[in-house]
Parts: structure tokens; C-alpha cells; sequence
């Protein structure tokens, strides 16, 4: 890109925090731009409003954003800052990308704070690289949102009423952490060569623990929902059987499984269905070729095991000539 703006940003240096930096952009959105962190840890709660940008760290060891905003905490008026407010870093545009970089939500145990963001998505064409994005209840997500929400309030936040536009996210080879839902959304997601860390990290371990990696809420008639090829599924102290693949956020979520190795925390059945037995006919879960002790497990009955020249078809240059013509629901 000849005509990349670049802005580098240290510590002590001008600018000298991610904000500074974003709002020193050019105002052209046309225009692609870039930001270099710096080794360190940025202690920010940062938006990003623009497309065509890049953020890039010195390295997922090395450089971290990092804050601790949680849905049950106060705001100034009384009301909870529910889910939706959360987010440590908010993407807000297309063709957004991280790269070699942290983002976490530092806020707690679920059972102590409720959900809590690390990183917030809302934008077509989407990538992240060689990234870690780690918190406790709902780590990532995708949009878009569904229509509405269950809960009076749920959905409170800066895109309760935007309109629900589908598009595609992409995360190649890097670590998502978390113990519920922590992959959540309806975007049309790759991912690839990543690890999906589940971590009990509760303060009390005496009652039986259950985990969840995603809760997708993928459009009616969209091709792809979540696509995990050739990743690993791991445990930070979860006991064994204890932690599901996904469950539906909204009936028709879409998970598919390539070729990814599953440690023994995976629990009987692989999915659940949050207690909503009209979602069977509707959901899309799917496997093929994965391995490793949690494959062993049993799995329900309107799960659908693929052929090889189902999987076959299952590619990436398919994810991205998709259309994008679901209907949010």
C-alpha cells in the first residue's frame, strides 16, 4: 500500500495512547491507515470508528490493551452498563485489521461481574492475525446483534438500533479465551489455526462447572455461521465433559468443525440447546474429521457428521464468496 498512513504509538512519545492516535487519522476514510503499538500494556478503553485501518503490536506476548468495564457495574444514572457497553476495544467499520497484538477484559469471574468484553466487531471483512483475545463471559463479539432482545435492556449499548448488517470476520492463528459464550454473535466467522482456551476461572469450585465456547446467533439463510478449520480446543482447568462446543443464541446458528483436535473437557453431546427444543430442526452443527479425546464423546442426535465432499466444499475462498443475504431474526 504506497499510500499508507502510518502513525506510531510509544510510550512518551506523541502521540501516547491508542485514542490519540486514532483521532490523529486522516478523515478521508478512503485512505488506508495504520497504528504501531509499541511493546506494553495499554491500559485504554478504545474505539475505533474508521474502516480501512490496521492496528499492529509488537507481538501477543508483548503488547496488550487491556481494560475492566463489565455489564453489572453502575453507571452514573442507575441503570446497569450491561453487555453491550462493556468492550475494551470497539471496532466499528470494514476492512478493519489486528495483528500481533492482546486485547483483554480484565474485570473478573462471570459470577462476580456478568459479561465482560474484551473485543467488539462490527464491520464486514474483518481479520485478525497472530492475536489473544481474553476475558471470562463473552470474550468476542461478532455482529450483528439479533432484531431483539429477550431481556428488557439487553441489548443497551451503541448499536441497539443501528441496522443488523451481515458480514464476515476472519481470525487466523490466534488464542480466544474465556469460560461462556466467549465467541458469541451472527457474523459469518473463520476461523483458522486458532486455539479456543476455556478457563474455569471461578472463585468457587465447589459446584459443578459448565462451560461454553460459542453462542452464535447466525442470520436465517446464511451460508456460514462460525467455521472453526484446523483448530485446537483447549482447557485451563475445566474438569473433564464439563464445557460444550456452542448452543444456539437464536435458533438457526450455524457451527461447523474442521479437522480440530478436542481435548477432554468437551462435554457428552458436543452442543446444547439452551433448553430450546424447537432449535433441532433449525441449527446447523456440524463435524468432520476431528479428533483427540473430546471427539469420543457422544454427540445429539441434529448434529450432522459431513462427508468428505462436504467438507471438501467448506473453503475459505467459499466463506468469502458467500453472499451475505441471511435475515436477522
Amino acid at each position: 500500500m504506497s499510500n499508507l498512513i502510518t502513525i506510531r504509538v510509544t510510550p512518551g512519545g506523541e502521540p501516547d495512547t491508542i485514542s490519540k492516535a486514532i483521532a490523529a487519522l486522516p478523515s478521508d476514510p478512503s485512505i488506508p491507515a495504520r497504528i504501531l503499538l509499541s511493546a506494553g500494556t495499554w491500559c485504554e478503553k478504545v474505539e475505533l470508528l474508521r474502516p480501512n485501518t490496521i492496528i499492529e503490536g509488537a507481538g501477543a506476548d508483548k503488547t496488550e490493551i487491556i481494560w475492566d468495564d463489565f455489564a453489572q457495574d453502575d453507571m452514573p444514572d442507575g441503570s446497569k452498563r450491561h453487555t453491550f457497553r462493556t468492550a475494551t476495544l470497539r471496532l466499528c467499520g470494514d476492512h478493519i485489521t489486528l495483528r500481533r497484538l492482546k486485547v483483554s477484559n480484565s474485570a473478573g469471574p462471570r459470577e462476580r461481574v456478568g459479561q465482560a468484553i474484551a473485543l467488539y466487531v462490527n464491520g464486514d471483512e474483518f481479520l485478525a492475525e497472530n492475536c489473544c483475545f481474553s476475558g471470562s463471559q463473552d470474550t468476542l463479539f461478532l455482529a450483528p446483534l439479533p432484531l431483539a432482545e429477550v431481556e428488557p435492556g439487553g441489548f443497551t449499548g451503541p448499536d441497539e438500533h443501528t441496522e443488523r448488517r451481515p458480514q464476515r470476520h476472519s481470525f487466523r492463528k490466534c488464542t480466544i479465551e474465556g469460560d461462556i459464550d466467549f465467541i458469541f454473535g451472527g457474523a459469518a466467522a473463520w476461523f483458522e489455526s486458532c486455539e479456543l482456551v476455556s478457563k474455569d476461572g471461578r472463585d468457587d469450585r465447589k459446584t459443578p462447572y459448565e462451560g461454553y465456547v460459542c453462542a452464535p446467533c447466525t442470520p436465517q439463510g446464511q451460508t456460514f455461521g462460525f467455521v472453526f478449520k484446523n483448530c485446537r480446543f483447549l482447557s485451563d482447568r475445566c474438569p473433564d465433559g464439563s464445557v460444550y462446543i456452542g448452543r444456539p443464541w437464536r435458533n438457526d446458528a450455524r457451527i461447523t468443525l474442521l479437522s480440530c483436535g478436542l481435548d477432554s473437557h468437551i462435554a457428552k453431546g458436543w452442543f446444547h440447546d439452551w433448553n430450546k427444543p424447537e432449535s433441532h430442526d433449525r441449527t446447523r452443527f456440524a463435524e468432520y474429521g476431528c479428533w483427540g479425546p473430546g471427539h469420543l464423546q457422544d454427540k445429539v442426535s441434529y448434529m450432522h457428521t459431513l462427508s468428505a465432499e462436504e467438507a471438501a466444499g467448506i473453503t475459505y475462498d467459499a466463506f468469502l464468496a458467500s453472499p451475505l443475504n441471511g435475515i436477522p431474526t
